[in-house]
């Protein structure tokens, strides 16, 4: 961790050593430090030049002397990096978003409309705190759902091991493929969408001059959802991981609503109430949320192949 993040290595040394004292000085302790330095330094030679450190360049489109909005979009460059399980960031690149004059484009604008505003009479209280809830950033509000299964009686350490580095690189992969789509596509944001509706060319659209969303619009495309990718990458890979066993009591906290702990008790629930809360925020369309999530649980079974299948 400290060759990633220099910057912190009072702080990891203090967590690290703070771990290792409470196990025993023994042979074995000896044997796992050294195997765990072994694995570090193997991913880190792993990962020499994947493309996570390259600076990005965005170019805004524009015309000479012409203002556009000055803060840059988020992370263009991950399509060129280098994937763990994918063969390269397209490999699960989705046909495009709707057409503008679909009945399809017509749900999808109405419903975020009316659900997604930032004053909306229409969402209710539970709904709006889902979308409260699902404001954080990930990947961390993931982990609490990763260690509800990490933590069920009678696991062990490699087995765990094992499991965090299927999700973590399922869910890194995930973010690759999306961004690849987000930026092949560049399709809309609502906000932009529903303040511009009298060109989109249907008429089941409505022009709102000035709705907007319930939180920020994250800086990058709409299509697709990327935390519909990663909830669906997640929860798949830890299906994988339970297989035809019980499911336990899934938990999580979000700090963007404050501290407050959600729980489901089957994976479906969690996936699809993150596809929802992204319309409840007003950032994306419901169709968005399924293509993300189907995308995520294939990546989810490269994932599921390589640590899990073989294993079993």
């Amino acid at each position: 961790m400290t060759k990633l993040v220099p910057s912190r290595q009072t702080e990891i040394d203090s967590v690290y050593h703070a771990a290792l004292a409470t196990i025993a000085d023994e042979a074995a302790k000896i044997r796992g430090i050294a195997v765990g330095e072994e694995a570090a330094a193997a991913v880190l030679a792993l990962r020499i030049d994947d493309g996570a450190t390259a600076g990005e360049s965005y170019r805004p489109y524009t015309q000479a002397g012409v203002y556009v909005p000055t803060v840059l979009p988020e992370a263009p460059q991950w399509i060129y990096r280098k994937p763990w399980l994918m063969t390269q960031p397209s490999q699960f690149r989705p046909g495009p978003p709707p057409g503008l004059e679909s009945e399809l484009w017509a749900r999808d604008f109405n419903e975020v409309k009316a659900l997604g505003s930032k004053n909306s009479q229409q969402r209710s209280a539970e709904q709006t705190e889902i979308a409260r809830f699902w404001e954080e950033v990930m990947p961390p509000i993931y982990h609490g759902i990763v260690r509800s299964v990490a933590n069920m009686p009678g696991r062990e350490i490699t087995q765990n091991a094992r499991l965090f580095a299927a999700v973590t690189q399922a869910s890194d992969d995930a973010l690759i493929a999306v961004f690849d789509a987000k930026y092949h596509y560049g399709f809309w944001r609502p906000v932009t969408a529903i303040r511009n509706a009298d060109i989109d060319g249907n008429n089941a659209t409505e022009r709102d001059p000035s709705w907007i969303p319930f939180i920020d619009t994250p800086m990058h495309p709409e299509y697709p959802c990327a935390h519909c990718i990663v909830s669906g990458a997640v929860g798949t890979v830890l299906q994988a991981e339970i297989g035809d066993g019980q499911t336990p009591l899934l938990i999580t906290t979000s700090k963007a609503a404050g501290g407050v702990a959600r729980s489901w008790t089957k994976l479906d629930d969690f996936m699809q109430e993150v596809a929802s809360a992204r319309i409840y925020d007003g950032v994306h369309y419901r169709n968005s949320g399924k293509v993300g999530s189907e995308m995520g649980k294939q990546i989810a079974q490269l994932s599921a192949k390589k640590y899990f299948l073989r294993n079993k």
